[in-house]
């Protein structure tokens, strides 16, 4: 059986190729025009189907955040035991996201990707029936390894389809995807919600889940070869790597582990990554706990933030490219400042004020967008050597997770160790939430600070 299983994940068997060969960057003159066309039919919709497709793994990630006040008022579940619950699922993603980044590389995506979303829309549907604290955390936790079957898939799907010279633009639109699918979730899921209660809210995103496996499993596809045609970045042939190669690989991968900028950079990315989720797992039940908000137009307000996310990310490289040649600590401590600056108008001008939380959310969106570009990993890709650019992208991408992992619990614990009951009616106190996470989003800044000269030292 185990074997089956194995056998059935295995990248797909190659087809007869009757066209020409594909270079590093563009396609050969004797490729077929047929072909040539149909290759480019079976790349866009690879593209789209990993843009939609993650964009959906995170409306069932992220529909816990919509229905916590809900959840609350009712009695299901405390502020304390929210926070741990969605701890489980970043600590399970960051496991995750390691193991199953080396098990895309062996795999056939379709049937990796189409797996990790049905699993994830799944436990959704689940949920609503749910009450026991530990069973929720367990189907959470299960739900967060399998969320981190997407973006792997996605990464060795843009390899696979794309050549050297095109897979940077798509790679840019593509990361705007896990922004379309916050906003897809605070605006269907948070409709929902609002009509029918928390529990359909569960499976809304269960059933937007499962129709995104159907897309991914039709339009995601796994290798050109799969489809009987020529292999993109076809390498010209090569002997195996032979054991000063290894040596130098594996060097490599060690010197980033005692580069102590690169851990300063993901110990920057784990405080930037608590202020991110703070907003975005905790920002609905603020909106409508402090300033009264409804379901609905706190999730709206939130949505905004994920919209111009978008903005962000897709031009954070044009904006260190062309304004500041190429230099990423300039700009990372101007969007580190708003970052600051918008959780500030955000959490501590009193009173209620659309416009003004508006503005907050843009701020906040684009800031963020550009910090998760940056911080998250091209500045510590930057300085490591060119052979372990993976092994720095680990180190950070573990670091950010926990760090997110470690917010919902305080924030959790902070939430309702400061709430009162007063004639009856829960007041919640949240100065020492407004300092947490703005405390952690300065934080970021300041160690970035640190590391303003470092570079490539190869």
């Amino acid at each position: 059986m185990f074997k089956s299983i194995i056998d059935f994940y295995r990248v797909s068997q190659a087809k007869p190729c009757s066209g020409g060969a594909l270079s590093s960057n563009s396609l050969s003159s004797d490729f077929r025009p047929e072909d040539r066309r149909r290759l480019k039919r079976l790349q866009w919709s690879t593209f789209l189907a990993a843009t939609l497709g993650y964009g959906i793994y995170y409306v069932c990630r992220l529909s816990l955040n919509v229905v916590k006040k809900p959840i609350v008022d009712e009695g299901v579940f405390s502020e304390t035991e929210l926070g741990i619950i969605g701890a489980v699922l970043f600590f399970t993603y960051a496991v995750g996201k390691f193991t199953n980044g080396f098990l895309a590389d062996r795999s056939n995506i379709n049937r990796f990707m189409s797996t990790g979303l049905l699993v994830t829309a799944l436990v959704n549907l689940c949920l609503g029936f749910v009450h026991s604290f530990i069973l929720f955390a367990v189907l959470w936790g299960i739900s967060g390894w399998f969320q981190s079957m997407g973006a792997a898939s996605c990464v060795v799907g843009l390899s696979r389809w794309f050549t050297d010279k095109e897979r940077g633009s798509f790679y840019g639109f593509w990361s705007a995807s896990h922004n379309i699918g916050e906003a897809m979730t605070f605006i269907i899921v948070a409709s929902i919600v609002s009509a029918l209660g928390w529990r359909y809210g569960f499976l809304g995103a269960g059933l937007v889940g499962l129709i995104g496996a159907l897309i991914v499993w039709r339009f995601f596809h796994d290798t050109p070869q799969s489809k009987g045609l020529p292999a993109v970045n076809a390498p010209a042939a090569k002997k195996a790597m032979d054991s000063v190669e290894t040596d130098e690989f594996n060097r490599a991968q060690k010197s980033v582990l005692r580069n102590p900028a690169i851990w300063i950079l993901a110990f920057s990315s784990a405080f930037m990554y608590i202020s991110r989720y703070a907003v975005n797992s905790w920002g609905v039940f603020y909106l409508q706990a402090e300033k009264g908000y409804s379901t609905l137009d706190a999730s709206f307000i939130i949505s905004i933030s994920s919209v111009w996310g978008i903005v962000g990310t897709m031009f954070s490289g044009v904006i260190s490219d062309r304004f500041f040649c190429g230099r990423r600590n300039i700009p990372a401590l101007i969007f580190g400042l708003m970052n600051v600056f918008s959780l500030c108008l955000f959490l501590l001008v009193p009173g209620v004020h659309f416009w003004l939380d508006a503005l907050s959310m843009i701020l906040f969106g684009l800031g963020i967008g550009v910090l998760i570009c940056f911080l998250g990993g091209l500045m510590a890709v930057d300085i490591a050597p060119r052979n372990a650019s993976g092994a720095a992208l680990g180190v950070v991408g573990i670091a950010s997770y926990i760090g997110a992992g470690l917010q919902d619990v305080m924030s959790g614990v902070l939430i309702e160790g400061n709430k009162r009951f007063v004639n009856g009616v829960e007041v919640y106190d949240f100065t020492y939430i407004n300092w947490f996470w703005i405390g952690a989003a300065l934080l970021s800044v300041l160690l970035a600070l640190l590391v303003w000269n470092a570079s490539n030292k190869e």
